[in-house]
This record gives structure tokens, sequence and C-alpha cells, in this order.
């Protein structure tokens, strides 16, 4: 799955002639803590609510009401744009803007194409919304988690023998825990007893929340 088709379209963005104030009202309004700044359908960075509050307070000492208004109708978010932001093209992988995101604490990364025109922007809550998509959670069905060893073909064995007995496969991940290796397994069926007995008989591992009981006890 690539980034260009899951992305959000519709966010609200500034431009560097916004006035901070209406940053502000904006970030308030719409429950935000950062907003995309563009001109001419360009990037051009982002402002956080941090660097909008820091901007408004700073002059509010030594001027009164109407020297204060003034000066507020003038400040734009040109004054306090940050430019070093990250950006990915459509094209990227969702893990591997997951991956990025990961490394560098990112909440989310502009999407821009070959022009650096901003096209759309991912955020931490698309990427948990995906992790449910790709596990086919709301589909239904049964989850089995099988402890297997680190060879090549072990997915596939599994999958085969799901698919022999003529249940649809909803969805396959593989995770790794204390150098174990964990493939799960969503099927098609409220009752995976007749799965779990066969996928056993096979000489696999089928593990559950009562095999990790010692781990996450205080």
């Amino acid at each position: 799955m690539y980034v260009g088709l899951k992305m959000l379209k519709d966010f609200v963005t500034v431009t560097p002639d916004t006035l901070v104030k209406e940053a502000d009202k904006i970030l308030e309004d719409n429950q935000l803590w950062m907003l995309l700044v563009k001109e001419n359908d360009n990037l051009v960075g982002y402002v956080t609510k941090e660097d909008v509050r820091a901007a408004m307070p700073s002059v509010i000492s030594s001027l009164d009401k109407h020297e204060l208004s003034y000066l507020m109708s003038k400040i734009s978010v040109r004054e306090v744009v940050r430019k070093n932001i990250t950006t990915i093209p459509p094209e990227t992988e969702i893990e591997a803007a997951a991956d990025l995101m990961f490394e560098m604490n990112l909440s989310g990364l502009a999407v821009v194409d070959e022009n650096k025109k901003l096209i759309g922007y991912i955020n931490r809550n698309k990427m948990l919304e995906l992790l449910v998509e790709e596990m086919g959670l709301k589909q239904g069905g049964s989850r089995i988690v099988v402890d297997v060893e680190e060879r090549t073909g072990v997915l596939y064995e599994v999958a085969g023998i799901i698919s022999n007995m003529k249940y649809s496969i909803i969805s396959t991940g593989l995770f790794h825990h204390d150098n174990r290796r964990m493939v799960v397994v969503r099927v098609a069926t409220e009752d995976a007893e007749p799965i779990v007995k066969a996928i056993r008989d096979r000489g696999y591992k089928v593990v559950g929340p009562e095999d990790f009981m010692d781990e996450w006890k205080s």
C-alpha cells in the first residue's frame, strides 16, 4: 500500500500571510497542534501552536490595547514558520512512512509531488487506522497466533493448512517477540478450534494470552 492512496487530502492549511491571531483561532477551532503552511500550492513549512502562542503575548507587557491591536494585525505566520519540514512522495510505502515517523518521532508527514506541491498529509491517527485495516479487525472472524521457527516458507505452510480446510484468510501478519516469530492469521470463522487443532496436529505451536501471563505481571 502506498501513502498516496491513504493520505488525508482535506485538511486545514495556512499561508505565510495568514495573521498569527487567525492561525491561533484555526488551531483552537480545529483542535490542532500544527498547521502546514503553503504558498501557491507549494509547501513552505509548518507552524506549531507553541510558535503561535509565543508570538502573540511577546509584545503585551509594554504596549497599550491600541498598540497591541495594531501589532497583532501585522504579525503573520511568515515570522514564525518552521521550514525544516520532512516530506515524502505519494509513492512511499506505508510501512516506510511509519518507520520514518517512528525514527524521527514525528506526528505526521507532508506529502508532496515532484514539483514540491503539497498534495496530502498522513499522521499517526491514520497510521493506526491502517493497522486496524491491514489486520482485518473490523471484518470479524477469529485471530490465530502461531509461534514458529525462523525459516523460509513457514507462513506459506500455515496458510496452506487453513486454505486446504476451505477457510478464507482475512489477513496475515508477522511479529517478533523475544527472538520468537509470531505469525498472526485472521480467519473468516467464529469457531477457530478445528483450524487450531489442525495446525497443532502439524507440529506448530498455537499461542494465546495465557502463554504470556508471566511476562506482563508486575
